[in-house]
């Protein structure tokens, strides 16, 4: 399938949802992608070529949506997966890192143990918004002695600047989206 008609496959599977989850948001619901096994397919065999492409022994996923398509990717690519979670979720030694939100701030965690010197990591989330939680797991990589390769979503939405304030983070890494809204 060529790179055009992936875009354009993946394109029909994601539903606008007007008002969700407020007035005046039309939110890009993923699930009829998920539920159609030809588009996830064609979606997983995408990111695993960006895997192998950019040489990473490693993917990271994001929480929540970002595990749903990294997982696979790595079985795909022969690839470990490592979930980067929302803070308190792992048990164990972890690495955190703070980052900002519109309204407020969160944290992210990593097992320490999980990446090492020598790793080259592609990072895997659905959405590139405002670039504040992929930033934020470029700083846990790295300081878990690893290399960031890449970043790879699904869906970049242009119009919030998240390219822009992740470019100077990823330190010369590619950041692939396949469908930019």
């Amino acid at each position: 399938m060529t790179a055009t008609a992936t875009q354009d496959l993946l394109l029909s599977r994601i539903r606008d949802v007007p008002d969700y989850p407020k007035p005046g948001v039309m939110f890009k619901d993923i699930t009829p992608l998920l539920a159609d096994p030809v588009a996830f397919t064609a979606l997983t065999d995408a990111l695993a070529e960006l895997c192998v492409r950019c040489g990473a022994t490693k993917i990271v996923g994001l929480e929540a949506r970002g595990f749903i398509l990294a997982a696979p990717v790595a079985v795909r690519a022969g690839l470990g997966f490592i979930p980067v979670r929302k803070a308190g979720k792992l048990p164990g030694a972890t690495l955190k890192q703070a980052y900002e939100l519109e309204y407020g701030t969160a944290e992210i965690e990593i097992h320490a143990e999980d990446l090492a010197d020598g790793d080259r990591v592609i990072v895997i989330d659905d959405v590139l918004a405002t670039g504040g939680t992929a930033e934020a797991s470029l700083e846990l990589i790295r300081r878990a002695g690893a290399q960031v390769v890449g970043v790879a979503v699904l869906m970049e939405l242009g119009f919030l600047g998240g390219r822009g304030r992740l470019e100077p983070a990823l330190h010369g890494a590619p950041l692939e989206a396949l469908i930019t809204v």
